[in-house]
C-alpha cells in the first residue's frame, strides 16, 4: 500500500482526527513562510525580522514595526488551498476534532472550518492597547502610519510577538485534544518552533507527519509522507 493509500484507510478508520499545522500550509495559498530559502529570514532588513516581531520592538518602534508588518504579514487577497478544504471536509464528515495552527492568517475558518486553535493569534483581530476596543485588519491594513485608536491608543495585532507567552487556555485545549486523538496528522511544519512543536509529544494514537523536508520528529511518527500539504491531504481527503 503506498503511504496515500495509508493514510486514507487511516483517516476512514479514526472518529477523533487532530490536525495540526504549520507555515506549509499557508504557503500553498501564496503565503510565504520564515525559514524557507526565500523566507522572510533571507531577505535583507534595517533589523532582522525577528528583533522587528518582537514586543520590546514593537513598544519602542511602532513604526517600524507597522512598516514590516503592513509590508510583510498582511496577505491580502491570499485564498484557501486543498489542505484547508480537506480539514473543513472531516470536520464536516464528524471526523475530525480540530485543527490546532501556528499561522496567523485565518484561512481555516475563512475556508468554513469550525474549532481551530490559533497559537499564534490572527491578524484579522485587533485591538487598542490602552481601551481595548476591537478593530479589523482592514483599519491597521489601510492606516498610513501607526493605526491609533479613537481614545489616542496605539491599535497591536492579536498575534503573538516574540517575548510574549503562548495564551494558556489554547495550549491546555491543544494538549486536550492531541491527547485524545485517534490520528494526529501533522502538516507543513518543520516542528521546529517551541513551545508547539512539543505538543506532538502529547500524541497517544497514531501520528502522521506530512512535510515537504524532514522534521526532527520523523523517527517517532508511523507514517511519513514527504509532499505539498495540500496535494496529498486532498487525495487522501478525495477532493
Amino acid at each position: 500500500m503506498d503511504k496515500i493509500a495509508q493514510l486514507k484507510q487511516w483517516i476512514k478508520e479514526s472518529s477523533r482526527i487532530v490536525f495540526f499545522g504549520g507555515a506549509g500550509v499557508s504557503t500553498e495559498s501564496g503565503i510565504p513562510d520564515f525559514r524557507s530559502t526565500d523566507g522572510l529570514y533571507n531577505q535583507q532588513y534595517q533589523y532582522p525580522p525577528e528583533t522587528i516581531l518582537s514586543h520590546s520592538f514593537f513598544i519602542k518602534n511602532p513604526e517600524e514595526f507597522y512598516k514590516f508588518y503592513q509590508n510583510k504579514m498582511i496577505a491580502a487577497g491570499a485564498k484557501p488551498n486543498k489542505a484547508h478544504l480537506a480539514l473543513v471536509k472531516l470536520e464536516q464528515e464528524g471526523k475530525l476534532q480540530a485543527v490546532i495552527t501556528q499561522n496567523i492568517d485565518g484561512l481555516h475558518q475563512e475556508a468554513g472550518s469550525q474549532n481551530v486553535l490559533e497559537l499564534h493569534g490572527c491578524v484579522k483581530r485587533n485591538f487598542c492597547t490602552r481601551c481595548g476596543k476591537s478593530y479589523d485588519l482592514q483599519m491597521v491594513a489601510e492606516s498610513q502610519r501607526v493605526p491609533k485608536c479613537l481614545c489616542g491608543g496605539i491599535v497591536k495585532p492579536d498575534v503573538v510577538l516574540y517575548e510574549e507567552g503562548l495564551d494558556s487556555q489554547i495550549l491546555e485545549k491543544s494538549v486536550y485534544y492531541i491527547s485524545h486523538a485517534d490520528l494526529l496528522i501533522v502538516g507543513g511544519t518543520s516542528l521546529t518552533v517551541y513551545p508547539a512543536a512539543g505538543l506532538v509529544d502529547y500524541c497517544r494514537g497514531r501520528l502522521a507527519l506530512i512535510n515537504k523536508d524532514a522534521t526532527p520528529l520523523d523517527g517517532q511518527a508511523d507514517l511519513v509522507i514527504n509532499g505539498k500539504i495540500g496535494e496529498v491531504l486532498g487525495e487522501a481527503c478525495g477532493l
